[in-house]
């Protein structure tokens, strides 16, 4: 008697008929959910930046956009009155507005140009294996780290008129005291040496990351051809860091145009002032006190605005300047 080789396949039980569909019906679901969350996940990652962006930076730029074509009052500043660019054009003739726009531009200079002069050389010795260099380095970012007020009050009893170490120091050499304070040229430098104490360090820590990705070979080239460091330094570091010099020149333009905390508290009892004699009043100290002491919001806002502007064509020179060294280096 023959056997049957066939094996009997099992017919599905009760409620197993669509388990196959279901199956495939599921995966379905999950590459769906899975091409959704590819998608859309990097937009909600980035959804809070631009919330906060909107909601403390683009609508307080375009409320005083705004408030600027507008006589307003901070104590009312629901009762606007359209006035046009009278505000603008009453800066055009406002003597104190150009007074702080010269002692922005004055103040920068003084602190700029030394600051970011420092800042290279303190790269360039960095740049040097050191005993502790870990050390020298955390040291230099000390003075970004202290807080604005603190460091400005320590500088308020450094500069004092009769009791301050500077005029103590300058004694000792002969000199008469000087009133820091209440001078034009000793005030501005006064406020220019505490900027460039709390920024040097951080643009040196920029230039020094920029001066490790210079190559080593071309260090190795100048020194076979004979050059000495300094040589070294002209002909193969400066070049190799003018886009980061460019940078952090920019960057340091726009931070002495928005230049408020410093002036502000070098001298207390002047508050927004900037000086008995407005001497030190910067762009920043004279929009705080046209907002905030003489509650005029309207002119306020155009003097934002106008920095809003410099800024800008700030931002245009950089672009300029860039594009030629780019196409220096590329020629």
């Amino acid at each position: 008697m023959a056997s049957d080789t066939t094996a009997a396949v099992p017919s599905p039980g009760p409620g197993q008929e669509g388990t196959a569909p279901a199956r495939a019906g599921a995966e379905e679901r999950r590459s769906r959910r899975y091409r959704r969350d590819v998608r859309w996940s990097p937009y909600a990652f980035i959804a809070p930046f631009f919330l906060f962006f909107a909601a403390f930076g683009l609508f307080p730029l375009l409320y005083t956009g705004w408030a600027s074509l507008h006589q307003v009052e901070l104590t009312s500043p629901e009762d606007m009155t359209w006035v046009g660019l009278r505000n603008f054009s009453r800066l055009l003739s406002d003597d104190f507005f150009w007074n702080a726009l010269r002692n922005t531009v004055t103040i920068g200079i003084l602190s700029t140009v030394p600051q970011l002069l420092v800042a290279l050389g303190i790269a360039h010795l960095l740049n040097y294996k050191l005993r502790g260099s870990m050390f020298f380095r955390v040291a230099v970012l000390t003075p970004y780290a202290t807080s604005v007020a603190a460091a400005t009050l320590v500088f308020v009893l450094l500069f004092g008129r009769d009791y301050g170490m500077i005029n103590w120091a300058l004694g000792l050499v002969g000199f008469e005291h000087i009133d820091w304070q209440n001078g034009g040229w000793s005030s501005q430098l006064a406020v220019s040496t505490i900027v460039i104490w709390r920024w040097t360090g951080y643009n040196a820590l920029i230039y020094l990351a920029a001066m490790q990705a210079v190559p080593a070979d071309l260090y190795e080239s100048a020194a076979l051809d004979g050059a000495s460091r300094w040589q070294q330094f002209r002909h193969v570091t400066i070049p190799s860091l003018r886009p980061t010099i460019l940078f952090t020149a920019v960057v340091s333009t726009i931070g002495a145009t928005q230049l408020f905390g410093e002036p502000l508290l070098f001298n207390g009892s002047a508050g927004a002032t900037g000086g008995s004699d407005h001497q030190f009043q910067t762009l920043g100290l004279y929009l705080y006190e046209q907002g905030w002491v003489n509650l005029h919001l309207g002119r306020a806002s155009a003097i934002a605005w106008a920095m809003f502007l410099i800024l800008l064509l700030i931002g245009a020179a950089n672009w300029l300047v860039s594009h030629k060294l780019r196409k220096g280096m590329t020629s």
